[in-house]
């Protein structure tokens, strides 16, 4: 369940600015967000670089410090997994893109080598797979044309049989 995309800007004062809600945002907001199901990334607005991982540790770690000891353990479980899930969707996108940038790759290289075969083959004079495969397609379709031939050629009129044929 993805829900929407919030994009949070943590600026030089340490504010967290949510720009789906043009509001500002503290930790605790974050985390009501992720625990609702909702993708979220943090950057530091002045440099744009990711911070979500780190966010999402000092979240884990202030409730960690809030709650009585007798409910800790269960309610660190219960956000352990809403971060899991988070983490798990958040990673799993790249991965598909590596995955993908990966297997274009491979048949890019297949087509190179392919070329490349196909031309040393060329310069060789070998005929390739397809020579072949198109010689024998010719060949086929010329043995339809003179079968279809015979047939039309009266019983009496027809050429005595080669050794060949």
């Amino acid at each position: 369940m993805a829900g929407q995309r919030y994009l949070i800007k943590k600026y030089a004062n340490r504010k967290l600015y949510d720009t789906q809600t043009s509001r500002y945002i503290t930790l605790e907001g974050i985390s009501r967000l992720v625990q609702q199901g909702h993708d979220i990334q943090v950057i530091e607005r002045d440099t744009g670089r990711d911070i979500t991982s780190l966010v999402l540790s000092q979240i884990v770690t202030s409730e960690q410090k809030r709650e009585p000891a007798e409910h800790a353990g269960e309610r660190l479980q219960e956000r352990g997994q809403a971060l899991l899930d988070y983490l798990r969707r958040t990673l799993s996108g790249p991965a598909a893109l590596v995955t993908s940038t990966v297997e274009r790759g491979r048949l890019d290289l297949e087509e190179l080598v392919d070329l490349a075969v196909d031309r040393a083959l060329n310069r060789l004079s070998i005929p390739t797979r397809r020579d072949v495969d198109a010689l024998n397609a010719r060949i086929d379709d010329l043995e339809r044309r003179v079968s279809r031939i015979r047939e039309q050629v009266p019983r009496g009129r027809r050429a005595p049989k080669t050794s060949e044929s």
